[in-house]
């Protein structure tokens, strides 16, 4: 089951972070302190090793997941959030009310993530922003020292996910993709059953995303409001003017800073099916889809379907509806295993195993639910994946989404969006990933950056 811890009410004043902590941290999370030489200190049961191991976090983005994250923090025991970082004044502001109702606390504010990472007495970094920040911030924060929770995607394109596993080999930080269902009992549960053969060999995963979002109009080009610092929101982008209809949510739709309902959503499931399938890098990857409901500036397919064909006739399939829900009637997302002795459905909130009839055998439901289509998503996987995240900087305990395993669910997600604009099936190296079969598309793999942002390690 999953454990709810109260809400705390802490006062920041009560906190003085020293370098005893840092060190204890730091040596932790590493894995070079024996757990034995610690046994004094070691609180059988719990992850508290002593009175130094509090994990002091920042949360970069804060206005929709950053909320998310902020909630799972505070039920965490020993954690305190010593920083909101934000771009516009009016999130912060409406974050610091938000904060003192439901953490019981106000962070500190820093609107430059450039500043917040100089600090030292910041162990883990929580990034929550538009997506063409996610890899840029947190490559910043691990040469800063500092371990990671990045939300999914984890870049904006191919060459960033290169860049972020390079890094975290290099710094040795720990560094989490918030792709929160990895964290999920019931999913884990149904994975162990796969694995002992349950339904038989595995052979498809059918992932699906299902909503129905509005239109986006034609963006006017306006003044930039007073309380928005536009150019560090575009950051390492390519500099545009300001429109009426891209903050603080469409971006998503704008290829410049977001990746589309593929990376949005799809990546969620797209993951699950290659953790259940248990496999990487496919062979060919094809996407039929276009933009179909209204004439808006949203730049990508707003409904998509996508096959990952791999070896061993295993594939993957995921199914976007961005503007029309799925009929009939299904739940907003989810996954279904396929086996030769049954089936599998798996959502964010259960496990449900059939026999090949369809009858229900088996049916699991998560302690804690979690949303599903909202923009927020909150709920229990939260807590667990941040309480995973934070035993393996106490305790070196493994991630249940590192960095380098849960980049290949992003990559697989920009094959996505690369077959779509390619118009073709793509061939794809199954040790590397990369397209072998269109030249053309490979310029997909790099971005270009403003002058002076680009990221490297």
């Amino acid at each position: 089951m999953v454990i709810k811890f109260p809400l705390k009410i802490l006062k920041l004043e009560n906190f003085n972070m020293d370098y005893t902590r840092r060190k204890f941290i730091k040596k932790t999370s590493i894995g070079t302190v024996g757990i034995a030489a610690l046994s004094s200190k070691i609180m059988v049961g719990k992850n508290i090793l002593g009175a130094n191991d509090r994990i002091i976090c920042a949360i970069a983005g804060i206005r929709s997941r950053g909320k998310a994250h902020a909630i799972a923090i505070n039920q965490q025991k020993n954690s305190k959030i010593l920083y909101s970082c934000d771009v516009d004044d009016n999130i912060l502001n409406d974050h610091n009310k938000w904060s003192e109702k439901n953490i019981g606390y106000v962070p500190k504010v820093e609107k430059d993530y450039r500043k917040l990472i100089e600090d030292k007495n910041i162990d883990a970094v929580f990034i929550a922003t538009p997506e063409h920040w996610h890899a840029p911030m947190a490559i910043m924060a691990m040469e800063a020292g500092k371990h990671v929770y990045v939300e999914k995607p984890c870049s904006h394109n191919l060459y960033e996910n290169e860049l972020l596993v390079k890094a975290q080999i290099k710094y040795g930080v720990k560094v989490q993709m918030g792709n929160q269902q990895r964290s999920s009992i019931t999913s884990s549960i149904a994975i162990k059953d796969i694995k002992n053969g349950v339904i038989g060999n595995v052979f498809k995963g059918e992932a699906y995303y299902s909503n129905n979002r509005g239109s986006i109009g034609i963006g006017k080009v306006v003044a930039i409001p007073d309380t928005l610092d536009w150019e560090l929101w575009q950051g390492p982008a390519p500099r545009r003017k300001y429109k009426d209809n891209i903050h603080p949510y469409n971006w998503h739709w704008f290829r410049d800073w977001g990746t589309g309902e593929v990376h949005n959503n799809g990546t969620h499931e797209i993951d699950i099916c290659r953790w259940a399938l248990g496999v990487d890098y496919p062979e060919t990857v094809t996407s039929f889809g276009g933009k179909y409901a209204y004439k808006d500036d949203w730049e990508f397919v707003d409904n998509q379907q996508v096959t990952f064909k791999y070896s061993d006739n295993k594939f993957i399939t995921w199914t976007g509806h961005s503007r029309g829900l799925i009929q009939p009637n299904q739940p907003g997302r989810g996954v279904t295993i396929y086996g030769s002795k049954g089936t599998i459905q798996l959502d964010r909130n259960f496990y449900k195993l059939y026999d090949l009839g369809g009858d229900l055998i088996k049916n699991e439901l998560e302690g804690t639910a979690s949303k599903t289509i909202d923009t927020r998503g909150q709920g229990g996987l939260d807590v667990n994946h941040v309480g995973n995240l934070f035993d393996a900087i106490r305790t070196d305990k493994p991630l249940t989404a590192e960095i380098k395993d849960a980049s290949i669910s992003t990559h697989l997600c920009h094959l996505a969006n690369m077959a779509q604009d390619a118009g073709e099936t793509l061939k794809i190296n199954p040790i590397s990933g990369k397209v072998i079969n269109n030249s053309k598309v490979m310029n997909y793999w790099k971005r270009e950056y403003a002058s002076g942002w680009e990221p490297k390690v």
